[in-house]
């Protein structure tokens, strides 16, 4: 039986044959095809990645926790298309009615309507080649908070191409998933619990409430 060749950072390959040889590798190890190209990314520092994605992942749960028909993910498998099969650190979707479904093996296939990356800076692969990857494949919201710049981006797709959300007061405001507030002092500076009042008070908006009752509706319309 042939010899699967080795995954190797800055291979060019389709997603069939980087599933095949990300599927041989000996050891499990994060691997990202995107815009056809194989990225390996470096060990993880706690906190320049570790810490930040955790506050994020705190601040997304306590969303979802609170938001019935959405669901969310970390590091999960997304198939976009036939050239990226990407990880972002994490992401929030529609579990009914949204762009992305569950494909065999439990993946993701399809746009989750927000994904979110910890980067160290604007160089980073996070806002050039997967920016233009997620933006392409219609992912309705993208979140980059660029730790060593001391800065979170978030954009929202208007029509074919991102448009950076603009925070009032402060804070920025999802218009994919209505009640997610994000107090972006709070988290640069790691106040999580700052992160969560904010929040709190999103998720007891009117338009959260609407959001949720839509949501509600159609789950039951689903089940008659």
């Amino acid at each position: 039986m042939p010899t699967v060749p080795e995954l190797v950072p800055g291979d060019r390959l389709c997603r069939d044959e980087f599933e095949r040889r990300y599927s041989a590798m000996a050891r499990s190890k994060k691997a990202e095809l995107v815009e056809g190209v194989v990225y390996m990314p470096s060990p993880v520092s706690h906190s320049r990645h570790a810490r930040p994605h955790f506050h994020l992942a705190t601040w997304l749960g306590a969303y979802a926790a609170s938001t019935p028909g959405v669901d969310g993910g970390d590091n999960a498998t997304v198939r976009l298309d036939f050239e990226n099969e990407l990880q972002p650190d994490l992401h929030l979707r529609l579990a009914r009615g949204g762009r992305s479904r569950l494909g065999p093996g439990g993946y993701l296939e399809g746009a989750p309507e927000l994904a979110v990356e910890v980067t160290a800076s604007s160089a980073s692969y996070d806002l050039h080649d997967k920016f233009r990857a997620y933006q392409r494949n219609g992912v309705q919201e993208y979140l980059v908070w660029r730790v060593d710049e001391a800065a979170i981006d978030w954009f929202r797709l208007a029509g074919s191409r991102y448009e950076r959300i603009e925070a009032v007061d402060g804070v920025l405001k999802s218009r994919a998933f209505a009640g997610l507030w994000l107090d972006v002092g709070a988290m640069l500076r790691l106040e999580l619990a700052g992160v969560l009042e904010v929040l709190a008070r999103g998720t007891a908006s009117r338009e959260h409430a609407e959001f949720v009752a839509v949501r509600t509706a159609g789950e039951e319309g689903g089940r008659g």
